[in-house]
């Protein structure tokens, strides 16, 4: 049997040996997460997909057309948030626990107090700030094409195709940082009874201790969420489940009780 290596970070030891192979896992073991308990998943997934619609229309309406790019590549951030619960429906089936929705609603509370509530905070300022700096880079770009906000051929001219770099760049950044800090801080929350200032630091040590991997998870969440949102949103109501069980499963691989 091989020997796990782990590295010990506050209350938790966090493995170093991560795999492309423990990805498979955890994505089948989301999988059959969903497939046994689908109402939950459908339930918060079907919150994320009307968020996502009524932003669409929101802007669509008001005739701010460029401003669905950023607003499509910001919305994941928000995902992390939406999987709480699906968080809970995973630790209970891997206990054998009873689901009951109280309890997993509950789940949004955390075990440590308002932690999981905190971590909300930063979850939906990270968005705003996303869309102000957003907005600069827009503003930047917009004045040198002339054109107006609510035009397709915005992103036909050179300042546009610009626009995009240049605001992919600066979005892929925060993204990643954003990742670093909530990837398994949040499933941690629901698990344990510990301040989310720790389970930021046990996440981004996760990250550290398994960078190559930890970036193809990154990687393929953003790839199959984009993905999933061009049918009208509707494919989220499968892949964020699946991804939010799935990332449970790679917690509980990534990281044990510092005593055991």
């Amino acid at each position: 049997m091989a020997k796990v290596e782990e590295a010990q970070v506050a209350p938790a030891r966090v493995a170093k040996d991560l795999t492309i192979a423990d990805l498979r896992t955890a994505i089948a073991a989301g999988w059959g997460d969903f497939k046994a308990h689908p109402a939950f998943g459908l339930f918060f997934a079907s919150i994320y997909v009307a968020a996502g619609l009524f932003l669409y229309f929101a802007l669509f309406t008001r005739g701010e057309i460029a401003w669905l790019v950023p607003a499509a590549a910001g919305f994941p951030i928000l995902a992390p948030f939406i999987a709480v619960g699906l968080y809970e429906v995973s630790r209970r089936r891997e206990a054998g626990m009873p689901m009951r929705w109280p309890a997993i609603l509950g789940a949004l509370r955390g075990r440590g107090g308002d932690q999981i509530t905190s971590m909300g905070v930063i979850v939906f300022v990270a968005f705003g700030f996303w869309l102000m700096v957003a907005h600069g880079i827009f503003a930047i770009f917009l004045a040198e094409s002339g054109l107006a906000s609510e035009s397709w051929e915005l992103f036909q001219t050179s300042a546009g195709i610009a626009m995009l770099i240049v605001g992919s760049a600066v979005g892929g950044l925060m993204a990643l940082a954003f990742y670093s800090i909530t990837v398994i801080s949040l499933p941690m929350l629901v698990d344990r009874d510990v301040d989310f200032i720790t389970a930021i630091i046990v996440s981004l040590a996760v990250v550290r201790s398994n960078t190559v991997v930890m970036l193809a998870w990154a990687f393929i969440i953003a790839i199959t969420l984009f993905i999933a949102m061009l049918p009208a949103f509707l494919g989220l109501l499968v892949v964020l489940p699946v991804l939010g069980h799935a990332t449970w499963h790679l917690f509980r691989r990534s990281v044990s009780n510092a005593g055991t």
